[in-house]
């Protein structure tokens, strides 16, 4: 009894993990695209010497 309550739970925690890795994504980003660059470029004359 006590061994296959372990193999069931083995098998549950190693499932669950399948469907994590392999599922659709949870995220929530937005989806907004690609955003310009609005900084300013690396200038390399302007840099402050350490």
């Amino acid at each position: 009894m006590a061994i296959s309550r372990i193999i069931a739970r083995v098998t549950q925690y190693i499932s669950e993990a399948v469907m994590r890795i392999f599922g659709p994504t949870d995220d929530a980003y937005p989806s907004i695209g690609v955003q310009p660059f609005t900084g300013d470029p690396y200038k390399e004359g302007t840099a402050d010497n350490w």
